[in-house]
């Protein structure tokens, strides 16, 4: 047994969990890529959080918009619109506008994530919400304001740039099969490499995302999207894991953690220089808690709504750590001047 196993399997909240020995050493023979760079617990207000370790924010600091409220086209296999609906509904421009207003004032809200579900084709139409946010950034230019951008081109990634967005995030899928069965959409998988081409061309921090299992629960297209992104000069890297929790009884497996681990410290060896950070979304319980140690061991830079055990991880395996209540994302897509922004966004007085 490995001496970080050892360390992880007396952390209390680990000591039923089971771990692969054979990665965990392959995590301990890479140490340096973990312990020399310290990790982010991000716990951003869209929705509630609370653990033994560290707390949630009272204050809807960093909420998520969808100007589709919960309906999507698309109604894809693993998702069916689910993640949609905890979002705060603002489908026309002047209740966006409201609502935002609304939460600066009362919440001091500090930015936001703005969503929604896609048409037929993996578009979003955001344009008809761009002068809100174009004013918004006007009024109060500390806000900082994430995107979920879907499929675009270089036109597309131009008005966003344009009308003020920070961050822009996107789902890169690496397999047709992919594509076609679980998204429901006729677009190869060089559209996605566009997406992100057109992206990394504007000023805007990049931040791709890819959902580790998004085949059925099978690692299929996860390394050729990596190639993707290792390609272009993102920002940062969001990975997260499939849930079957929101797809239909008996088509999703859940991911083996192990598999899990090792597209983890893959992503970790192939961006060595970038942010890589473990998103909110990934399946509850002890995989939750497994899939988070292996997230500290493998080095990612950040993890959304840690489990518990992933601080004692971190002090187990000597990683400094520190905690923000924004979205995962919206860190890398702040551009600090005189340290007000990070106080800005790391601030809960609730």
């Amino acid at each position: 047994m490995t001496d970080w196993l050892q360390r992880v399997l007396a952390i209390e909240d680990l000591e039923d969990a089971e771990f692969d020995p054979g990665l965990v050493a392959d995590m301990e023979a890479a140490a340096r890529a973990a312990t020399n760079r310290p990790i982010r617990f991000s716990t951003p207000t869209f929705k509630e959080y609370d653990s033994s370790e560290i707390k949630g924010c009272g204050k809807n600091s960093f909420p998520a918009f969808s100007i589709t409220g919960a309906a999507c086209a698309l109604d894809c296999d693993h998702c069916r619109a689910k993640i949609l609906e905890p979002m705060i509904a603002a489908t026309k421009p002047d209740v966006l506008d409201r609502k935002v207003r609304d939460l600066i004032l009362m919440q001091d809200l500090q930015g936001f994530l703005l969503s929604g579900g896609s048409n037929r084709r993996n578009e979003i139409r955001y344009e008809r919400f761009y002068p809100v946010i174009e004013n918004l950034k006007r009024d109060f230019p500390y806000l900082k304001i994430a995107i979920h951008t879907a499929l675009t081109d270089e036109a597309g990634a131009r008005r966003m740039e344009a009308a003020g967005v920070d961050t822009a995030m996107m789902d890169v899928i690496g397999a047709q099969a992919t594509i076609r069965d679980v998204y429901h959409l006729d677009r190869p998988v060089e559209d996605f490499e566009e997406t992100l081409a057109a992206l990394t061309g504007t000023s805007m921090e990049i931040s791709p995302h890819i959902v580790v299992g998004l085949h059925y629960g099978e690692i299929l297209g996860e390394p050729t999207a990596l190639d993707m992104v290792s390609r272009y000069p993102v920002n940062a890297l969001v990975l997260v894991v499939v849930m079957p929790f929101y797809a239909k009884p008996g088509t999703f497996a859940t991911p083996a953690t192990g598999d899990v681990g090792r597209i983890f410290l893959e992503a970790r060896r192939r961006l060595p220089d970038k942010q890589v950070l473990l998103g909110c979304a990934r399946p509850a319980g002890m995989h939750k808690r497994v899939t988070d140690a292996y997230a500290v061991m493998a080095g990612l830079d950040g993890i959304a709504f840690p489990a518990e055990g992933a601080v004692a991880v971190s002090k187990a395996i000597g990683r400094d750590y520190h905690q923000e209540h924004a979205c995962c994302s919206i860190k890398i897509g702040a551009r600090m001047e005189g340290g007000l922004a990070a106080r800005r966004l790391t601030s809960c007085s609730a």
